[in-house]
């Protein structure tokens, strides 16, 4: 079964169980203040969980694409992708957990025909400190199952993961964790999570490949969550039941389930591999890639894994809109672009290569995603620009680092007797590869080429430099989550609203070629970056603040209405994504609706109720965000 199959069935399955198939979302998302990508299948359905009303009914299923950042270091391993998708349902104040596990292990048995001996399933055991009881509903129900095929059904509870290394699996297949674990918000534990923030207890799924032996750098034991491969979750049934409040968590309005399965990982465990390189979706890269170099895959693993990875999900962010740059969700972009550029270098591509791989990606998802088709030509001249010029710097890199090892009052630690070259230490070969892109690995293998001397201890610099960047870049984006909306105080929704009110000034005061290109808001200020060819002038900025501080005056009621999507556009509504919309969607209006409306946008929500209820606006900064989008900061006061 290959995975195409696997995602399709899926789908299907879920359609039997009365549940609407939802488009996809963007990558980048529309109104989502905290978040550089969709990180999770779950946070574009965030204010549906919270009770908004969903246009498609209360049972609904996707393939998600997802982006997670904080994955490029694992990348090179067996299991690790920064672009996946996410098979997604969820119920939205119908159905629970009896519904929803059993449902899961119908789909795993019947559809894919797993082997009931090799699944494992782990669960809540509770927190006494915010009064969140341990999940024995959730076991019970697996222990039916297991006992419905002959399978021992103990379970076992190991509380921590570490405690979990220690203690082993003790003969059980169902296992309790603690909230590090089998606790699900986007914030993480109970007490990590903001007010606003849903959350609740997780029952997880697990495949072991039996081939893999326990490294005991993981721990002493193996167990479901241990790190080293033998056991990969397959798929995480959230019972979204909580919201915290400054007082402590309560109970949601409506029992929600929010389930996810890496799409992926459940193709590798429908053939049986731990490595899901093997899968359809990915092994075509990875034929090409032998193609291209000669090289074998059984010994050029992790640089040819990390190369098909990253071109794969750049693909998918130019697809979404996203371009190269050195901030935000395009810095990402670039970085992986590099990474992908530096690798295919140890592997001896020293040219063209997103050309060469990139019509396989397309090849690969001509039928499941025909965006990726139809902005192929596009997406292939992004890249390939951004390859040409990274090889530029790469030249530049290289030049640096003749210029600075013949510097011979160059800062050396420790001194190394050098003749007349000076040696190459940690310092340098940091700066070589953060400032110039100039991977540590060619700085070295330059080093013996040009019989330059290398500190002994670079390694050690190196790394802790290395670290203190990093330090540094999770200081700087503390206050993001990876996924979803940070909060619906009032503050930030009086901003989102701001925001739509200032995009339709912008179209009037601009034109009709600005469209939404990305927006970040916060209970501070909101952030807004739209297409626009030049820095805007003073009296332009003039302008957008008197149109959208009328609008305020005004006190124009704000309302939404349920409508077919195509119906929608026909009726003047703005939308930042097109064709990706389901087909019955929300859509905003601010003024009336019977003609005397000032804007109309599809959107999610929510936003204030009158116009009057956002006091002052202002534009406090106007800037280039990457070629041809510009940025809005603006606050009310």
């Amino acid at each position: 079964m290959n995975a195409q199959e696997v995602r399709q069935k899926y789908l299907d399955f879920m359609k039997t169980k009365g549940h609407a198939i939802v488009p996809r979302a963007n990558i980048v998302p529309s109104e989502d203040p905290t978040t550089l990508f969709t990180g999770s299948g779950m946070q574009p359905m965030v204010p549906y969980l919270l009770g908004e009303t969903h246009p498609q009914g209360v049972r609904l299923a996707d393939s998600q694409v997802v982006y997670r950042s904080v994955d490029i270091e694992e990348v090179g391993d067996n299991r690790h992708a920064t672009m996946f998708e996410m098979l997604g349902n969820w119920s939205l104040g119908d159905y629970f957990k009896e519904e929803q596990i059993r449902w899961m292990w119908e789909f795993l048995l019947e559809e894919l025909q797993l082997d009931p001996k090799r699944l494992y399933f782990t669960a809540f055991s509770g927190d006494a400190d915010n009064n969140i009881p341990r999940d024995e509903e959730s076991v019970a129900i697996w222990q039916d199952l297991l006992k419905s095929v002959d399978l021992d059904h103990k379970a076992v509870d190991l509380g921590s993961e570490e405690r979990a290394g220690e203690l082993g699996m003790q003969g059980g297949r169902i296992f309790y964790y603690d909230a590090s674990k089998n606790w699900w918000s986007r914030a993480g534990v109970p007490s990590n999570m903001p007010v606003g923030e849903p959350g609740g207890p997780n029952s997880e799924m697990f495949y072991e490949f039996t081939e893999i032996e326990h490294d005991t750098a993981y721990g002493a034991q193996c167990h479901p969550n241990c790190d080293c491969g033998r056991f990969v979750e397959i798929g995480n049934n959230v019972f979204m039941v909580y919201v915290k409040r400054a007082e402590g968590f309560e109970e949601l309005r409506h029992k929600n389930v929010d389930f996810g399965a890496g799409f992926e990982r459940l193709a590798a465990a429908a053939i049986d591999s731990p490595d899901f390189f093997r899968i359809s979706v990915f092994w075509p890269l990875i034929e090409k890639l032998v193609e291209l170099t000669g090289l074998s895959y059984e010994d050029n693993t992790v640089a040819m894994r990390i190369v098909a990875d990253h071109i794969r999900g750049s693909v998918f962010l130019a697809v979404d809109g996203v371009r190269p740059s050195n901030t935000t969700q395009g810095y990402v972009m670039r970085r992986v672009i590099r990474r992908a550029v530096r690798r295919g270098l140890e592997l001896g591509i020293e040219n063209n290569l997103m050309s060469a791989v990139i019509p396989t990606v397309v090849e690969i998802y001509k039928d499941s995603h025909p965006e990726v088709v139809e902005q192929a030509g596009e997406v292939l001249a992004v890249l390939v620009a951004e390859e040409d010029q990274f090889r530029i710097t790469l030249e530049r890199g290289l030049k640096e680092f003749k210029k600075r090892t013949t510097e011979l009052d160059f800062e050396q630690r420790p001194p190394v007797p050098t003749g007349n070259r000076t040696p190459l230490t940690g310092k340098l070969i940091f700066q070589l590869s953060d400032t110039f892109g100039f991977p540590a690995e060619l700085s070295i293998e330059e080093a013996e080429k040009e019989s330059v001397p290398v500190d002994k201890n670079w390694r050690d610099d190196f790394d802790r430099l290395l670290a203190e960047q990093k330090d540094r870049s999770r200081t700087a984006s503390a206050g993001q989550f990876k996924g979803g909306l940070a909060d619906h105080s009032a503050k930030t929704i009086q901003y989102h609203t701001a925001t739509h009110l200032m995009y339709k000034a912008l179209r009037n005061v601009l034109g009709d070629h600005v469209m939404q290109r990305g927006s970040n808001n916060t209970s501070e200020r909101l952030r807004f970056d739209f297409s626009h060819h030049e820095k805007m002038t003073p009296e332009q900025i003039a302008e957008v603040e008197k149109t959208v501080n009328d609008v305020i005056e005004r006190n124009l009621p704000i309302e939404y209405i349920e409508m077919d999507k195509d119906a929608a556009f026909e009726a003047g509504a703005l939308g930042a994504f097109g064709e990706k919309y389901p087909d019955v969607v929300k859509v905003y209006t601010v003024g009336n609706n019977d003609g005397d409306w000032y804007s109309r946008e599809i959107c999610g929500g929510p936003h204030v109720a009158r116009t009057g209820e956002l006091g002052h606006f202002r534009i406090a900064k106007e800037e280039s965000s990457s070629s041809g989008v510009r940025r809005i900061k603006a606050v009310l006061e």
